[in-house]
């Protein structure tokens, strides 16, 4: 018997399309395995042989994250090519903080109805952002949801593992009075404060092919920049112990998230520090009138991932930083402060 009519096709989901889309992307996995991950897409779950690493005392370190409203630009520049980097960052750079080597990486693609070309350029993104971490791609599922997801609409999560020795958990608890504090710059927005940026630039009736500055011809090309990885510089200073305290600055900016890894006693202050607005944050701040504390909550303003070190390290580092090509700024001391960050210096400064 023939069964003339496919029903679950014909309610919007294809079975067939997604078990030929993981075959198109086969390879693509394949190539971010590092050693330890094993090579099977066609089972329930993925495998990573922990045995293979040689720790003797192992600490998992987990991180799941999403990319937001970014995928509203995405969609309205139709290229998605690198929300996979911003997906994959976003996970990372968590794990980056607390000195973990990134291990393997699974992603969620929720979907109304799996639109191939769009897929493979997320899947092409995602692959990307995990070679540039030297991370595996174990698995991942993309899930046709039609009703649930208007016509072209989808979100993505993603979900990352590292590995540590124990002994070398790096959690703030280390940080004292007098450390030095510095971050390297992001590469634009990262993936936080596009709700705004979207409400600012509707309100304003800005278009993404807005010339901004010299640097900034395509306002649109600058906002879909991926998110930076820091894998290469965190683990080059973790290796050598170097830095006592990391911070990933996403939503909530420096203010809120320095606190989370400085001890209670402590906070920061930022004077003589030589860290600037950059222009666009600047364009984005006089275009929303937004205030000072508005604007360092809601964007990273230019740092995004921040360290903290004993002084007589501070030379060590910056020699490393300048070899690995990594653009930073002094941003301050830990002070005593009870955990308040006092950006009175930096308020004065971009408000000139």
């Amino acid at each position: 018997m023939i069964l003339k009519v496919n029903k679950y096709k014909k309610a919007g989901v294809n079975i067939n399309e997604g078990n030929n889309f993981v075959k198109l992307i086969k390879n693509k996995v394949f190539s971010t395995h590092k050693k330890g991950a094993i090579k099977d897409l066609g089972s329930f779950a993925g495998f990573f042989d922990l045995s293979v690493l040689k720790y003797k005392n192992p600490l998992l370190i987990s991180s799941t994250d999403g990319v937001g409203t970014k995928i509203k630009v995405a969609q309205e520049l139709n290229k998605y090519n690198s929300l996979g980097i911003d997906l994959v960052a976003m996970c990372i750079n968590d794990i980056l903080v607390h000195g973990g080597n990134p291990l393997f990486f699974l992603d969620y693609i929720a979907i109304d109805k799996l639109d191939k070309k769009k897929a493979l350029q997320i899947i092409d993104g995602i692959a990307n952002g995990c070679k540039q971490s030297n991370c595996s791609i174990l698995g991942g599922e993309t899930a046709e949801m039609p009703g649930l997801y208007k016509k072209g609409d989808f979100d993505l999560a993603g979900f990352a593992v590292g590995i540590i020795e124990k002994k070398n958990l790096i959690t703030g608890k280390k940080i004292k009075k007098g450390d030095i504090v510095l971050g390297l710059k992001s590469s634009g927005f990262h993936s936080n404060g596009y709700s705004l940026i979207r409400y600012i630039m509707k309100k304003k009736k800005i278009g993404y092919k807005k010339r901004i500055s010299k640097k900034i011809n395509n306002l649109g090309e600058f906002l879909i920049k991926p998110t930076k990885i820091y894998s290469k510089v965190i683990l080059a200073l973790t290796k050598e112990r170097l830095i006592d305290g990391a911070c990933h600055i996403t939503g909530g900016g420096i203010t809120d998230n320095l606190p989370r890894i400085l001890p209670k006693e402590l906070g920061m202050d930022f004077k003589n520090s030589n860290w600037f607005l950059p222009e666009i944050f600047k364009w984005f701040k006089e275009q929303g009138d937004m205030s000072f504390d508005e604007t360092i909550k809601v964007f990273n303003c230019g740092i995004g991932m921040v360290i903290i070190c004993k002084p007589n390290k501070k030379n060590i580092i910056i020699k490393k930083l300048k070899k690995l090509n990594e653009p930073f700024f002094f941003l301050g001391k830990v002070v005593e402060n009870k955990g308040k960050i006092d950006t009175n210096f930096l308020k004065k400064k971009w408000e000139y």
